[in-house]
């Protein structure tokens, strides 16, 4: 099974008026696999387990985990049990990922509806297919801004990129990678450069994968690459998708982000920042309060199973770095480009 199966598009997370059916990220890109989620526990493992991940993509999987665990309620029940057991469901998938913050306000916009429209599953329903819809948009209307934004060069562009924040990462066409096909479909992309993405490998794994099916050139790099390539101006822009960003426009992304961005300004490059508005966080003032996941260790012992390091080594996991708004020349968000002090204002310097 292809993407071609599922339509023109790749969506990684499709709903039937039943139950969700996910791409398996995790069996990318050796196998091209579905997994269905009937339950609100199977949703919370599924985005637990990174079979469905990307800010975005998880904000809207945890919406239709609240709409499964709202039909696990019985028809006999009334709205104070349903609330109550809403409540319970939506604490255990807040429990999953605690950096994006896409999680946090899907879970929220659903509790809403719930209370004040009443805790249907027509209401809670929809509302979880308007963030589903409504994130395509999104990322539709990120990559038109994106075109204003990105630099004007003699040639067509190369961009680097890390991580995966394409449709996988969303609910369809991507962030980061929004970018990337925008650019793509009005003739000014070249190639984009993958960075790899250890410990999970990401960016080959899964944007490598998206563009070949896309077939936007497309070559990886191991992550230590990155900056040799920068330095021999094989890269024109550097653009990347964000799980939470602060109010001051520090930005928390995959683990070595960070040092991308170091690197881009040391040579001069641009560093864009592609997310929707529901990612920025202005309730926390800095990057500081971010809180950043720490996953198992074994992903950095082994790769695929096979372990790379000598036994008795200690491992150290963070899945998230965060990079300083000062090294970031501007967000890309649905409603236009922000330069990373400008977004307390809501005002953009571009649209």
């Amino acid at each position: 099974m292809t993407p071609s199966a599922i339509g023109s598009e790749i969506r990684p997370i499709q709903w039937n008026g039943q139950y969700c059916t996910l791409i398996d990220q995790t069996a990318l890109p050796h196998r091209y696999t579905t997994v269905e989620v009937r339950t609100s526990q199977q949703m919370a493992e599924a985005i637990r387990t990174m079979i469905v991940r990307g800010a975005p993509a998880i904000g809207v999987a945890a919406a239709f985990g609240m709409v499964l665990g709202l039909a696990e309620v019985g028809p006999d029940a009334d709205q104070a049990a349903c609330l109550a057991h809403l409540e319970t469901v939506a604490d255990s998938l807040r429990r999953t990922r605690p950096t994006a913050v896409n999680l946090f306000w899907a879970i929220n916009r659903l509790l809403e509806v719930a209370r004040t429209e009443g805790a249907s599953f027509q209401h809670l329903e929809r509302a979880a297919l308007a963030i589903l819809e409504g994130d395509i948009a999104t990322c539709r209307a990120i990559g038109k801004h994106s075109l204003i934004a990105l630099p004007e060069t003699p040639h067509r562009l190369r961009l680097l990129t890390h991580c995966n924040a394409g449709a996988l990462a969303t609910a369809g066409y991507g962030t980061a990678l929004g970018v990337v096909r925008s650019a793509w479909e009005a003739g000014r992309l070249e190639r984009v450069y993958a960075d790899e993405t250890r410990p999970r490998l990401q960016g080959a794994r899964l944007t490598a994968w998206e563009l070949v099916e896309q077939n936007i050139p497309v070559t990886v790099l191991a992550d230590t690459m990155a900056g040799h390539c920068l330095a021999r101006g094989m890269i024109d822009a550097v653009v990347v998708g964000a799980d939470r960003i602060a109010a001051n426009g520090d930005t928390a992304n995959k683990i070595g982000t960070y040092g991308v961005a170091i690197l881009a300004r040391y040579h001069g490059i641009p560093f864009f920042v592609a997310a929707p508005w529901s990612t920025v966080d202005l309730t926390l003032e800095d990057g500081s309060i971010i809180p950043i996941e720490e996953r198992d260790p074994g992903e950095v012992r082994a790769i695929d199973g096979t372990v790379v390091c000598a036994a008795g080594v200690d491992f150290y996991n963070p899945a998230f770095d965060v990079t300083p708004a000062a090294l970031i020349t501007g967000i890309i968000t649905e409603t236009g480009v922000y330069a990373p002090a400008d977004l307390r204002t809501g005002a953009p310097t571009s649209r």
